[in-house]
């Protein structure tokens, strides 16, 4: 066999080669992996009957959800997940056989509040060079689909929310891609102008004059795109017992107050925060953090999250769920994820095994080297309790549509769930005394690229 030795080069040597694929062939269970792996894929190939079996679909604590909505070619699960919550207070508390609110409704006003959040970004970096890291990171995240928990909840205050048959789905808030592009394209060449009116003298009052007139562009591109959202509507629905809920006219705003609200459904989202596990140097626990421009809204502050650790984290969500009330989440789903069968589990998705290698990260350090991110968000909406108490599983409600996972729902490991969940969405009265006094601490500004949580494409 080539010695290993002759491969300590600065290039790939056909030495190096030569030793690599002795070293592979003299393993039989190499070609057994392969043989697997190129005929079925990697994951395929790495799933262990017996993780399987170990992740029933049942649990001790399972809440009932409506049918499973589908966010389709769209980065939107951020603000799936969150009606996935209020839906879910607003069909048990109007006796609703199912129900399920407009996401392009919100869709709308969230490319429009970043598309202003994003010229306000560019005003704010006019003393910026284009090669300086701040300037980069505005026009890297032009009116994107993504978002945190704070976006969705900031939109909801300020815009309400609508019934889905009031703003149903279009082509272009399925498969969102196209008319982001060009809105992202339209976007540039405000900044280039803006920045150029500003090297030639106009004032800060000049240029938002001038971003305003660019706003009727991007609301008439938003508008072609999406269809303009209805400004009131008629709300006709019967309950399971028949009796008639009904309102002509209402407004969006007015509808969440009567139907969701404090005075309808009883959800008041002032009382909702943000708990983080981020076991990284850079984000101590303990301590709240504010992500620089992890907004939507120029007129509302960035996302803030207290940094507290899993135990806590899990008892609270343990809590809420006891409770009756399902819990927004933020993960890295793509790691040791069965789409079909509707499993997260690295002891199910065996991929170490099927590599012969160490794949075993530290949550911390595979933060620190962006090998584990915030992409996706859904709703809990069950666990599973041992003898003793503690989480052994987890159900998940997905925004993938009906047909991926178990009728649109996901199993998930305690494991997992330990190793790649990074945020929860929790009511204040499910958290512990030293937790409410992180939550009353002033929070610490991160630099916008700290890779933490959830900011979905």
């Amino acid at each position: 066999m080539t010695s290993i030795e002759n491969t300590a080069a600065k290039g790939l040597t056909e030495a190096g080669l030569a030793h690599y694929s002795e070293a592979f062939g003299a393993q039989r269970a190499n070609t057994v992996a392969a043989a697997a792996a190129t005929n079925n894929g990697v994951l395929k190939a790495a799933t262990d009957y017996r993780g399987v079996r170990a992740l029933p679909q049942n649990f001790s604590i399972e809440l009932e959800q409506g049918s499973i909505t589908a966010q389709k070619h769209s980065g939107r699960c951020w603000m799936f997940s969150g009606l996935n919550v209020l839906r879910y207070e607003m069909i048990h508390r109007w006796n609703l056989k199912d129900f399920e609110f407009s996401e392009s409704f919100l869709f709308f006003y969230d490319k429009l509040e970043k598309s202003n959040y994003f010229l306000e970004g560019v005003l704010a970096t006019l003393d910026e060079s284009i090669e300086s890291r701040r300037f980069e990171w505005v026009m890297e995240d032009v009116a994107s689909d993504g978002g945190f928990w704070d976006m969705f909840s900031g939109l909801v205050r300020k815009y309400g929310l609508v019934p889905k048959d009031a703003s149903p789905e279009s082509k272009n808030s399925s498969d969102s891609g196209a008319f982001t592009q060009y809105l992202q394209t339209l976007l540039r060449k405000d900044a280039l102008e803006l920045r150029t009116q500003a090297e030639a003298g106009k004032t800060v009052d000049e240029l938002r004059a001038l971003k305003a007139q660019q706003l009727e562009a991007v609301y008439r591109l938003l508008a072609i795109s999406l269809g303009e959202p209805p400004k009131t509507f008629d709300f006709v629905m019967h309950d399971k017992d028949g009796k008639l809920l009904e309102d002509h006219g209402i407004t969006p705003k007015q509808f969440y107050d009567k139907y969701v609200g404090a005075e309808g459904a009883g959800v008041d989202l002032d009382d909702f925060v943000s708990l983080i596990d981020s076991p990284t140097a850079a984000t101590p626990y303990g301590k709240r953090y504010r992500l620089a421009r992890s907004g939507n809204m120029a007129d509302q502050d960035d996302s803030i999250f207290a940094n507290v650790g899993m135990d806590v984290i899990k008892a609270a969500i343990v809590a809420q769920l006891k409770d009756g009330h399902p819990v927004w989440f933020a993960c890295d789903c793509t790691k040791y994820e069965l789409r079909d069968e509707g499993i997260f589990d690295p002891a199910t998705v065996r991929v170490a095994d099927l590599f012969d290698t160490d794949l075993s990260f530290d949550k911390g350090r595979s933060l620190e080297y962006r090998d584990a991110e915030g992409n996706h968000a859904m709703t809990l909406m069950g666990v599973n309790l041992d003898a003793t108490g503690a989480p052994d599983r987890w159900k998940i409600e997905n925004s993938w549509g009906k047909d991926v996972g178990k009728d649109g729902y996901f199993v998930a490991s305690d494991s997992w769930f330990n190793q790649f969940v990074l945020e929860a969405i929790v009511q204040k009265k499910y958290l512990d005394e030293a937790t409410l006094k992180v939550l009353a601490t002033a929070p610490v500004t991160l630099d916008p690229w700290t890779n933490l949580c959830l900011k979905s494409d």
